[in-house]
């Protein structure tokens, strides 16, 4: 079962990090929907990026707010007065926790505590889905995949920052919303791909890079698994999350992990080397290091089978097909092509649609 067109038409969709890689991707969606949608973000970090290849400032209303700042915050979420919120604004990367975890924690908890607070304050919502990552449980390093019952922890500070968000949500939710009436979960993925992620330190993004220039790319954890997955993916998950909130309140479970099939959790360097077997421009080249890099987890896998029997969820498309999708996006960037109307036709092709 797809996404429900119909319930999204004339929905007021609050959405942080609307310029950001996944929520670009997202505001495309809703906007298809026929929701009315307001982001709240920073300016795109990178340039190019999602949001202005694909002339999103002309057709997505919203506002360059920092979530660090409260009173801006409220501000434009109660002059919005949302009834479904996707937050999505964050601090994204592990290593650059490492290199500045105090602001990795003032994004990620307590801009998730502003939000939070802000919404309190919104008479209107009725349904909240925080975003976090499959890397707030604590890593064991075991083979068998994360339930969203396992413990959260998290090593570097992107990681544990993500653990307290949930414990945030987690709070909030007990203390205020359900009491209110108002359904809010978090929502756990895997690492997503897929065109217009031009996002430091991410592997596909490098691959890109390095390729696009006639070089050789460097990895830097070649042996690290992951649950790879095109972006679609876990957005279709959160789209059908909010409706579930919709229809079933407060009594719903209030996590969710929105992972790939066993046979796309694989290593760093068999994404670069499948990668590689797409490439159809210069010869692909890649190279291992070596030198000691900061602390990642080495084995992530997410079990699923919440959102797949509640919600009728499951992933669309292989790693290959989701490999090809990402290249033929960058491929239309390269010609100068329509990259809105491209997202828009993927999308469809996601959902099983004639295009």
């Amino acid at each position: 079962m797809g996404v429900n067109t119909d319930f999204w038409t004339d929905r007021r969709v609050l959405l942080t990090g609307h310029t950001g890689f996944k929520g670009s991707w997202l505001a495309i969606w809703l906007r298809s929907l026929g929701a009315e949608v307001y982001g709240i973000a920073l300016a795109p970090e990178n340039e190019p990026s999602l949001w202005s290849t694909a002339g999103l400032a002309s057709c997505v209303d919203g506002s360059f707010t920092d979530i660090r700042d409260q009173s801006a915050l409220t501000d434009k979420v109660l002059a919005f007065a949302p009834e479904i919120v996707f937050h999505l604004a964050a601090q994204p990367l592990v290593r650059a926790s490492y290199r500045d975890p105090v602001e990795t924690y003032s994004t990620n908890v307590m801009g998730t505590v502003h939000l939070l607070e802000a919404l309190r304050q919104t008479e209107s919502v009725k349904a909240i889905v925080v975003v976090t990552t499959d890397k707030c449980y604590e890593n064991q390093e075991w083979q068998w995949p994360y339930r969203e019952t396992d413990r959260l922890g998290g090593f570097d500070p992107y990681s544990n920052s993500k653990a307290c968000a949930e414990l945030v949500c987690a709070s909030y939710r007990d203390a205020f919303f359900t009491p209110a009436g108002v359904a809010l979960a978090t929502a756990r993925a895997g690492n997503v791909i897929g065109g217009g992620d031009w996002g430091a330190e991410r592997l596909l993004p490098d691959v890109l890079r390095a390729w696009d220039a006639g070089e050789e790319l460097t990895l830097r954890y070649p042996g690290a698994t992951r649950p790879w997955q095109h972006v679609l993916e876990p957005l279709s998950g959160y789209l059908k999350l909010a409706e579930y909130l919709l229809a079933v309140g407060t009594s719903g479970p209030s996590a969710w992990n929105f992972g790939p099939d066993n046979d796309s959790v694989v290593s760093v360097e068999s994404v670069v080397a499948r990668m590689a077997a797409l490439w159809t421009y210069d010869q692909a080249r890649w190279r291992c290091v070596e030198a000691s890099q900061p602390h990642e987890a080495g084995v992530l896998a997410l079990d699923s089978s919440r959102a797949r029997s509640q919600l009728a969820w499951r992933p669309h498309w292989t790693l290959d097909m989701a490999l090809q999708r990402t290249l033929d996006w960058h491929s239309a960037w390269r010609k100068g092509d329509d990259l809105q109307a491209l997202c828009l036709q993927q999308i469809a092709l996601h959902q099983g649609e004639s295009v």
